[in-house]
């Protein structure tokens, strides 16, 4: 019971003897124990230092044991005191030896093969974020990109910034815009860049996960605590995000849109850069039609490229 509080197994059996036979000497408690005079005469002296046993009034052999709960509270008492110094000291090192310098070289980079152990290291980075994920998102991916991301609603539910860059490639899978409007509803920041470089994603800053793509799967990443390195990435990412266009939002339950809604979403979807096919489907119209209404907005906004006019329209206010 006792052996929590650091008493040893001998010093535990000679208190609860105590405590049955009071004012024993340490001949008697030793006999009753079944123990060396010697182990046993060490376990008494080192009960009188942590408070658990006292010497009877007029007497130099005779032993009394401390009530249990008086002790007990006065030894975790004591013991909290200690730990407080251990703390304050721990501390005191942290700040003399950086993270960095604590960190062993090969702990600094991971490199993790198969398509379900990239997966499983990316669902592992988004659970352990605290405070902020970024991510730049281009195919291809190591899971369904149309799928509902189960951990990024846990992130989003415990209050946690997602903000993520898309390219204009990531909407060209069927339901994958519909996707990112849900994430984005639901409180993620995204943005869409022409040109992501590389996939990634950045745990608060202070570890990166980055994708190694084949042409068509994801089938090896990089684990990259280092923190000059992961600080450069979380660079890139900022520049990235200033030159991003916003995500045009709006409620992926609403209907199909008709007249001017479909301009209006237009303009928006014009600035991510997606591929013709891509914006008809999300529309629901031809992609015919999407060419008659490209054309008539471009002039109507004085721009030579549906790049520019989804920009034009963005910076207006109209997407």
């Amino acid at each position: 019971m006792l052996e929590s509080l650091g008493l040893s197994k001998v010093e535990e059996a000679v208190y609860l003897a105590l405590l049955r036979t009071p004012r024993s000497t340490v001949p008697e408690l030793a006999g009753q124990v079944g123990e060396s005079l010697r182990s046993v005469r060490a376990a008494t002296d080192q009960l009188e230092d942590l408070g658990f046993v006292g010497r009877l009034v007029g007497s130099h052999t005779r032993l009394v044991a401390t009530r249990p709960d008086v002790a007990v509270n006065a030894l975790v008492v004591r013991r909290t005191e200690e730990f407080s110094k251990v703390r304050r000291a721990a501390e005191q090192l942290a700040e003399e030896f950086p993270q960095e310098m604590l960190t062993r070289p090969d702990q600094l980079l991971e490199i993790v093969t198969g398509q379900a152990a990239v997966e499983a290291h990316f669902v592992q980075l988004m659970h352990g974020v605290t405070k902020e994920m970024l991510v730049l998102d281009r195919p291809p991916y190591a899971q369904d990109a149309t799928s509902t991301n189960v951990s990024e609603a846990d992130l989003l539910g415990r209050d946690v910034s997602v903000r993520g860059i898309y390219a204009p490639e990531a909407f060209e899978l069927p339901g994958a815009f519909q996707q990112a409007m849900s994430s984005v509803a639901a409180g993620e920041q995204a943005r869409v860049h022409p040109e992501v470089p590389l996939k990634l994603a950045i745990g608060d800053r202070s570890v990166a996960l980055l994708p190694l793509a084949s042409e068509r799967a994801v089938d090896a990443a990089l684990v990259v605590r280092a923190p000059m390195v992961v600080s450069a990435l979380a660079k890139l990412f900022e520049l990235l995000w200033t030159q991003a266009t916003p995500l045009p939002v709006w409620d992926p339950e609403e209907p199909t849109p008709v007249g001017h809604d479909i301009d209006r979403r237009l303009l928006g979807l014009l600035a991510t850069g997606l591929k013709d096919e891509a914006i008809a489907r999300e529309l629901g119209i031809s992609v015919r039609t999407l060419g008659r209404r490209s054309s008539a907005l471009l002039a109507a906004l004085g721009a030579r490229t549906r790049f520019q006019a989804g920009l034009q329209a963005a910076r207006r206010g109209l997407g």
